[in-house]
């Protein structure tokens, strides 16, 4: 298989670390750079090919001569056990993505044994737990141990090359070095949301056909406790692929072990009483993957894991953190900023925040308000504030106001600028390409480069059909863009049914498919609606049959509890509105433009409606909404 490397290290380029042969902890030979001996050898920032242009020059060639841009910073940058033969092999029009063809290197040795040979007791992880001022620290040396240990533990249970292993488990450093024992044999992790119930969970275990589970027997977040270890149980019961599941002690807490489960310590860690075990923040979501775990440790940094909430015990923790941490770079959520910015400024300007240097947002578009918050009042208006644009299938950031040339502005709210290798593309609705500056479109990127996705596991047509065939020779990325008079790009929201909750990517059908299930409720319709704090909700038209068994008020219940169970609760619906039918068109299509007018109290630009099958179903849900708006005011 082609190697694949991501444009998620380039963030972090720094020198290069003198190396030297030795043989890794787990008993893999140590690897050779590329072309070089490793020998006393010291890998520069750059090549010479590279090294000393500007941001547009770069940019520039990253886009126009991409194989010799990436064939140098994968050279440069990366430990290889076999030379690539071929920078890329990629055809966009079919879906074929291949970089470093005949390559081959390991993720876990850049993680780890390189910067161990370097210096083994650099801090790789600072666990920050839920408790403040409980922080652990996890040096590189006891990361690489701890991820050989488990990597064999992994080996000795039958997991071998290609084989799945499923991670349910909280930020913590047993987690990180989860997804490292995988990546250093060979097998394929699933990295699963520690807030997934058992049903989410066993479908993400049955799709995959996982033959592990690693997860804790608790979880700690905002002073609960979280049983993950029954989670796990009821979901295992329903995917007969799993043969073992290894369960880790985040908390003294016993739990009832099975037939298929181990204890993680007693075959892992000979754990006693008072060793040093860490966390990562979130990794059950593609930012921990790629920017709190495998960026930050490809490079040698020490990275934070944050347990917690941004609120635990109060809302100054963030910057109680930063102050006791002396963080020098922090990544944040738009819907964490806006939570915070509804509280006094002195829970932030009450702790020491100059070892800030820069500030950073994702997960969703940030509002103009948020913005002036975290910049002037979180970064003193002397942090540049980077809003970053990316998504799962990009691997790491694609749009973002830095790099750029020395003193280039930062607009508010704005990603602005197109990463290296990046060559983005506005499309209107008839599939033409739109020219010229202060004009709207569908974001998309025309040409691969090597951090994006290159298939869905075992279903790659529907990864050609969903992110190829609407714009033919181009990557699709579902949202709609905004490019400025000076050529600058702002992200304006998504293009398709997929709700961004406080982050959280998640499908509007997944949540019908639940709300679908009760009996009493033979049709619903999801939309996402705008958020103060979350950026966007759930709002769920829903229709009763007319001898429904129960009231109006026990089904509504009931269907919280119902997507609480199969999906999380961060996906229950913040409203529901009881309505006799939904509007169609006459091929039956349900036309949710209008569904989202309406709930957003738009109904007087509802725009054309002749192509329903019936119009006079818009004053019905109309009315109906005014009820529900009423009796909620009073409420």
């Amino acid at each position: 298989m082609a190697a694949r490397t991501s444009s998620i290290l380039l963030p972090f380029l720094r020198v290069g670390v003198p190396l030297r042969r030795r043989r890794c902890l787990g008993g893999s030979p140590w690897p050779q750079r590329s072309g070089r001996s490793l020998s006393g050898g010291v890998a520069p920032p750059l090549s010479p090919q590279l090294a000393g242009r500007s941001y547009a020059e770069l940019h520039a060639l990253s886009v126009k001569e991409p194989e010799a841009f990436w064939g140098s910073v994968a050279k440069d940058r990366l430990i290889w056990s076999r030379a690539f033969q071929q920078v890329s092999d990629c055809d966009l029009a079919t879906g074929r993505i291949s970089w470093f063809g005949g390559g081959q290197l390991n993720v876990s040795v850049n993680c780890l044994d390189v910067h161990v040979a370097k210096d083994p007791d650099r801090v790789a992880l600072i666990w920050e737990k839920d408790e403040p001022g409980t922080e652990e620290r996890v040096t590189y040396r006891e990361l690489l141990e701890t991820t050989c240990r488990l990597a064999n533990t992994l080996k000795s249970h039958g997991v071998r090359k290609g084989d799945r292993v499923a991670i349910y488990m909280p930020p913590s450093p047993i987690a990180v070095a989860a997804m490292l024992a995988c990546a250093r044999i060979g097998a394929v992790h699933t990295v699963v949301f520690a807030g997934f119930s058992s049903e989410a969970l066993a479908g993400r275990i049955q799709d995959a056909q996982c033959k592990v589970v690693i997860t804790c027997n608790q979880g700690v977040r905002g002073g609960r406790l979280i049983n993950l270890k029954a989670t796990v149980d009821g979901a295992v019961k329903n995917c007969p692929s799993v043969q073992h599941v290894f369960v880790a002690q985040r908390t003294s807490h016993s739990m009832p072990m099975g037939k298929l489960d181990r204890p993680l310590e007693e075959y892992v860690f000979d754990y006693s009483p008072g060793d040093v075990f860490g966390c990562v923040a979130d990794i059950g979501w593609i930012t921990g993957h790629s920017y709190v775990v495998y960026g930050p440790l490809s490079n040698g940094a020490t990275t934070v894991l944050f347990e917690s909430t941004p609120v635990y015990p109060d809302p100054g923790r963030y910057w109680e953190t930063v102050q006791r941490l002396r963080i020098n770079q922090f990544y944040g959520a738009p819907t964490a900023i806006r939570l915070l910015l509804k509280y006094d400024e002195t829970w932030v300007t009450k702790y020491d925040r100059t070892s800030l240097k820069t500030l950073g947002s994702v997960g969703e578009p940030i509002n103009h308000e948020a913005w002036e918050w975290f910049y002037k009042v979180v970064g003193d208006g002397r942090c540049p504030l980077v809003d970053t644009w990316w998504q799962t299938e990009t691997g790491g950031v694609c749009i973002a106001p830095r790099p750029a040339e020395k003193g280039a502005e930062i607009r508010p709210a704005m990603a602005m600028r197109p990463f290296f290798g990046i060559q983005l593309t506005l499309m209107g609705d008839k599939g033409e390409t739109i020219t010229g500056n202060d004009v709207s479109g569908a974001l998309c990127i025309s040409k691969p480069w090597p951090g994006m996705a290159r298939t869905i596991f075992g279903d790659h047509q529907r990864f050609v059909d969903a992110y190829f065939k609407p714009f033919p020779g181009h990557y699709f990325t579902g949202d709609g863009a905004y490019r400025s008079k000076e050529g600058y790009y702002q992200i304006t929201g998504r293009m398709d049914d997929v709700i961004n909750i406080s982050g959280h990517r998640l499908g509007t059908a997944e949540i019908e498919d639940a709300l679908d299930e009760h009996p009493d409720v033979p049709e619903t319709a999801v939309i996402g609606i705008s958020h103060d704090i979350k950026g966007e909700v759930p709002f769920a038209f829903v229709v009763l049959k007319e001898n429904a068994a129960k009231t109006q008020e026990a089904v509504v219940e009931e269907l919280r509890q119902l997507v609480a169970s199969k999906i999380a609760k961060y996906a229950v619906p913040d409203h529901f509105l009881v309505v006799k039918r939904l509007p169609k068109t006459r091929s039956g299509k349900i036309m949710r433009r209008i569904l989202r007018k309406v709930a957003m109290d738009q109904a007087d630009s509802l725009g054309d409606v002749s192509t329903l099958d019936d119009p006079s179903v818009v004053t019905e849900i109309v009315q109906a909404h005014k009820r529900y708006s009423s009796q909620s005011a009073k409420a």
